[in-house]
């Protein structure tokens, strides 16, 4: 208690040069807090997307991932109903999994033939109310309410594209989509919705589901092989175009109902999907259901080997974006901490400096070299913990002020707007990290000049100028 109380006091005895030392401590406590926390809203807002889209985990063949953009059809779950059924059965993952939904993607062509155009997709079936389910999650409590899905509600032959694919196959006055650029030199139309040769190919299969010839402005068809390849077609009107954040797939992108792409993929054969979704109430439960997925799923893998892949395996620009962040988090801590470093060490290099007379004294009195490296250690301690105490009132108080403010920004991936919020408040791990780091580069940054003055000799330092 003696050196604590003789640390305040020397602290004391020379308020300019330790109230800016402090600032400065604080000042940069504040700014890797107020940075910590812009990357912890990317972080949530990110996760929560993914979740929103794909769930937190995914049932698939083993060799989707891998080779399932060639040829998605040749990696389908048969049985998925009854996968389904068992894993909302099951008395430990019924509590964890809020929605489990099918997905069956594929690749084709889509056509507006009225415009005589066409271009290649890729095609995902869905289960429009369970989407929507899906897009509630927000686990986090994010400022954002993500738009309702279309499809729910619509016709059986709905279906919503990206806006590059609407700009390709010319929809864009018949979608009514805003700043929509046209081809400088634009083909006539020809009235008929669909070739006859193309039109017979869906007639083939299931008898109603290719177009009929009637013209619409919203109408495309679709062309797809399917599970024993053969061509198949089926006709679609396009109630929507939205973005999908980035243009490769903005441009190939068509979202249709489930049974509609079955239809279009198995007509009157057993359908499958490619995908079982799975998303839990909280993120932190992925290991857990991933383990009790285990027992349930070898029970299906006789015929089929299937894999439970997580968000962030499937999103591995995910993962890059977070690592990303978190490397540049951790360069702004160190260039911060060098500042201090410095700063500390000259306030106490001066301090030992101004004080040589003083060590002399104290040594003359008895007090040993351990002691006088204890005190100045002590009153750097005390500079770290009162200037990063200081940085965290700060950073809390300007990232209150800044969530007030409406800011906002564009996540990666994503069209729409988002509140910016700085997380300070509740980042509790940042913050005692950043404090514990700060108040650590402080007690080094006095060591040396402790050290040194401890190192005095008694009768020099007594007779010092």
């Amino acid at each position: 208690m003696m050196t604590l109380s003789l640390a305040v006091r020397n602290l004391l005895r020379n308020r300019r040069r330790s109230l800016a030392t402090l600032l400065a401590m604080a000042i940069g406590s504040a700014s890797i807090l107020l940075f910590g926390g812009y990357s912890a809203n990317i972080n949530y807002t990110m996760h929560t997307e993914y979740v929103q889209t794909g769930g937190h985990l995914q049932i698939q063949h083993r060799d989707f991932y891998l080779y399932g953009s060639g040829n998605p059809t040749a990696y389908g779950i048969a049985d998925y109903d009854q996968i389904i059924a068992a894993i909302q059965g099951d008395e430990v993952l019924r509590g964890m999994v809020l929605v489990a939904t099918p997905t069956l993607q594929f690749g084709g062509i889509a056509g507006n033939y009225a415009a005589n155009v066409s271009r290649t997709i890729i095609g995902n079936g869905l289960v429009a109310q369970d989407i929507n389910r899906m897009r509630r999650w927000n686990d986090f409590n994010l400022p954002s309410v993500f738009p309702a899905f279309a499809l729910e509600g619509a016709a059986l032959d709905a279906a919503i594209v990206g806006t590059g694919v609407a700009r390709v196959l010319q929809l864009c006055d018949a979608l009514k989509i805003a700043r929509c650029p046209k081809p400088e030199k634009d083909q006539k139309p020809t009235g008929k919705a669909l070739p006859d040769d193309i039109a017979q190919l869906g007639l083939q299969e299931a008898p109603g589901a290719a177009a009929t010839g009637t013209s619409s402005a919203r109408r495309i068809e679709v062309l797809a092989g399917n599970s024993k390849g053969a061509p198949n077609v089926t006709s679609l009107e396009v109630i929507r175009a939205e973005e999908q954040g980035f243009k490769e797939l903005d441009e190939v992108y068509v979202m249709m109902h489930l049974a509609r792409t079955q239809q279009l993929i198995y007509g009157r054969s057993a359908p499958k999907v490619t995908s079982i979704i799975l998303q839990l109430r909280h993120s932190a439960q992925i290991p857990a259901a991933t383990a009790r997925l285990a027992p349930i799923l070898a029970k299906f893998s006789s015929s089929q080997p299937l894999a439970v892949l997580d968000f962030r395996t499937l999103n591995p620009f995910y993962v890059q974006t977070i690592q990303l962040f978190d490397t540049i988090f951790g360069f702004i801590f160190a260039l911060i901490g060098a500042i201090v470093l410095f700063t500390v060490s000259n306030t106490m290099n001066t301090a030992v400096v101004e004080r040589t007379v003083e060590i002399g004294t104290l040594r003359a009195i008895g007090l040993r070299r351990g002691g006088i490296r204890r005190l100045f250690v002590t009153e750097g301690a005390l500079l770290g913990l009162c200037g990063a105490l200081l940085g965290v009132v700060v950073a809390l108080v300007l990232s209150g002020i800044g969530n007030q403010m409406g800011l906002t920004w564009s996540a990666p991936g994503s069209v729409e707007p988002l509140p910016l919020t700085l997380r300070v408040w509740g980042e509790t791990g940042m913050i005692l990290g950043t404090t514990f780091g700060l108040i650590c580069i402080a007690v080094l940054s006095a060591w040396w000049p402790a050290y040194r003055a401890a190192q005095l000799n008694v009768v020099d330092a007594l007779r010092h100028v």
